[in-house]
């Protein structure tokens, strides 16, 4: 089985605009994201971007990058022009890391392809332990709720996505990290944004209000995302200190 790691990047983030060349250690964050995708060594690794000073970056590190439209209105639809662009073939299935996830744990991208292929899945994604009740009403924090509690070695599937939630059973902190089989991906992209989707402002409910099934993989840590300047600059101080 053949994987495709592409990371969507892109300049204009709404909160937090250039974050993706935003330096930590030196080295941007997408350039980050694209050597941890190199570390887990499951599959060629692309950036896929519609900014060039994001490509001259990446390959300037020594990585990967794909110029795409500007025109897409989610990541998914940008990773999907990359896969045809890439001319990459035999591709099984696609792996779509956050380009502002520098602190992604390695074995978690491992665990998931791992799951991928033993279980022949449409999607999968990640989620992590919630350890503080109030991240429950963060809707910066989205969560995923499981059919079966999350454990190390099973996959249930989500029953769904959501911004904020009353405490319930088999509740998780969603980490947007999605394995696609190829057939999903070309079939998701070709649906049009269901009003789910638009309302809570997650795509992922685009695959479940059209039947696909999103399966979840417990993920060892949940790392923190890069919204905002207090997210960069909290990420910054550990990922330096530990360096």
């Amino acid at each position: 089985m053949k994987t495709l790691v592409i990371i969507p990047s892109r300049m204009s983030a709404t909160r937090l605009p250039g974050k993706p060349l935003l330096k930590i250690n030196g080295l941007s964050i997408i350039s980050h994201v694209s050597k941890k995708a190199e570390e887990a060594n499951i599959g060629d690794v692309i950036v896929a971007t519609e900014d060039q000073e994001i490509i001259d970056d990446v390959r300037g590190n020594g990585f990967n990058a794909i110029l795409t439209s500007d025109k897409h209105k989610t990541g998914t639809d940008r990773i999907h022009e990359a896969l045809i662009k890439s001319n990459i073939k035999d591709v099984d299935f696609i792996m779509n890391l956050q380009g502002d996830e520098p602190a992604i744990d390695i074995q978690d991208i491992v665990r998931l392809n791992d799951k991928m292929t033993q279980n022949t899945s449409n999607i999968g994604t990640l989620a992590g332990i919630i350890k503080d009740n109030k991240n429950l009403k963060n809707e910066n924090i989205v969560k995923v709720i499981t059919e079966n509690i999350l454990l190390e070695n099973n996959f249930p599937k989500g029953k769904s996505f959501l911004r904020k939630s009353e405490s319930i059973d088999n509740i998780y902190h969603h980490i947007g990290v999605y394995c696609y089989s190829k057939d999903s991906l070309e079939k998701f992209v070709q649906l049009s944004q269901s009003k789910n989707e638009i309302e809570n402002r997650l795509e992922q409910l685009r695959a479940l209000d059209n039947n696909i099934d999103i399966n979840v993989s417990l993920a060892k840590s949940s790392p923190i995302g890069v919204d905002t300047e207090e997210d960069y600059l909290a990420l910054k101080k550990i990922m330096e200190y530990k360096n």
